[in-house]
């Protein structure tokens, strides 16, 4: 029996600033800017939108905030923290307020000047009474210590993490907004400075400026306009804090989301087209990648090195270089959907997934902390 949400809704709208180093902007300057682009992507305009969902790492009020810069008279808001991830739960929550009726036009909007503003995180409010001891980097060493524990029971080489940044890298040569496109070898990734053991600033994301944002309706309306994407499934799970409290350091709650979501979409891993996960270290791709069910545990090392993931290969990953290449200004959620839905739209170039019909966007958030997965498709698998 199919889920009584799927394919209710759906993306009409994607807009992305393209700004990654853009001093004299703020964090609310590129939001607004990446807003404005997909209502004018959709079709509509500001006095349209009545459901705000957002999350800013620089604001503690970001539905206030945004909902007086923009001159919103919104009926619905949710301003919902979970990191990264965040705005694939504010996808989840615009699916329930659109059925419910709450609101008609979602916009789910985030903008950051992380790199302009001097490229550190906003400082951690929360304590960290297991980890301070240990001066451990945030939030870097906490992946570093999933990726050598994977390296422990799995034997996963530096070298196949090596291939992630890699085929990151080759899919960002495709795309003239990326924002570093220069060659990079394994060889280079494995000679790059360990940042963290074992990983290297090679293995690291992109600190970048940013922003994007999101328009989504219900499918009756959505289908006045130009290609949308219809959100067909998408869950959410939340595991730990700090990750001296993860469960289990090679396994990740995604897991749970992308069971979820595929339960809700009706389909399987081998039925996805084009994958986008959330980058923002190498370890991040490949523990994904198994979690969501692409390949088995344990063996997303040797995946990831055989070209799989790369232009080319097997299973598109990342096709937009990821937040290893293309961008990553602080919560990188949003573009993991932006790129899926215009994969799906058949907008990407050079880069374009033939025959993309389904997509699945992942996001992270935290220190692999909370985990969301949406699943789109085009008009085609409804």
């Amino acid at each position: 029996m199919s889920d009584p949400h799927r394919g209710t809704t759906a993306v009409i709208g994607t807009g992305i600033t393209n700004r990654w180093d853009a001093p004299g902007f703020s964090a609310f300057d590129q939001l607004q800017e990446a807003s404005i682009l997909a209502l004018e992507d959709a079709g509509l305009s500001l006095g349209d939108v009545d459901g705000l969902f957002c999350a800013m790492s620089v604001s503690g009020l970001p539905v206030l905030n945004v909902a007086e810069k923009l001159g919103l008279n919104i009926r619905h808001a949710d301003g919902t923290m979970a990191g990264g991830s965040s705005f694939i739960f504010h996808m989840r929550s615009a699916m329930a307020a659109l059925n419910a009726g709450l609101c008609d036009v979602a916009l789910i909007a985030y903008g950051s000047n992380q790199r302009s503003a001097g490229g550190r995180l906003v400082p951690m409010p929360d304590p960290q009474p297991y980890e301070a001891p240990y001066k451990a980097l945030y939030p870097i060493s906490s992946y570093a210590l999933a990726a050598q524990r994977h390296m422990h029971e799995f034997g996963t080489t530096r070298a196949q993490l090596a291939e992630i940044a890699v085929a990151a890298r080759k899919w960002a040569q495709l795309n003239p907004a990326a924002f570093e496109r220069d060659d990079l070898t394994v060889e280079d990734v494995l000679a790059s400075r360990i940042v963290s053991d074992p990983l290297s600033k090679a293995d690291c994301c992109l600190v970048t400026d940013g922003g994007g944002a999101l328009v989504m309706t219900r499918a009756d309306r959505a289908r006045d306009h130009a290609a949308p994407a219809y959100l067909l499934g998408v869950g959410t799970a939340v595991s730990h804090r700090q990750i001296a409290a993860m469960p289990d350091l090679t396994t990740s709650c995604a897991v749970q989301s992308g069971r979820e979501a595929y339960r809700m979409a009706g389909l399987g891993p081998g039925e996805v087209d084009h994958v986008m996960v959330y980058d923002a270290f190498t370890i991040c791709t490949l523990m994904f990648l198994e979690d969501l069910g692409f390949c088995a545990k344990g063996e997303g090392g040797a995946f990831c090195a055989s070209g799989a993931i790369a232009p080319g290969g097997s299973l598109p990953v990342n096709t937009n270089g990821g937040g290893l290449s293309c961008n990553h200004p602080g919560m990188y959620g949003i573009f993991t959907v932006i790129e899926a839905v215009e994969q799906l739209r058949g907008r990407c170039g050079a880069r374009q997934v033939a025959g993309a019909e389904v997509a699945l966007a992942h996001a992270n958030g935290g220190v692999l902390s909370s985990q969301a997965t949406a699943i789109l498709g085009t008009a085609a698998t409804i």
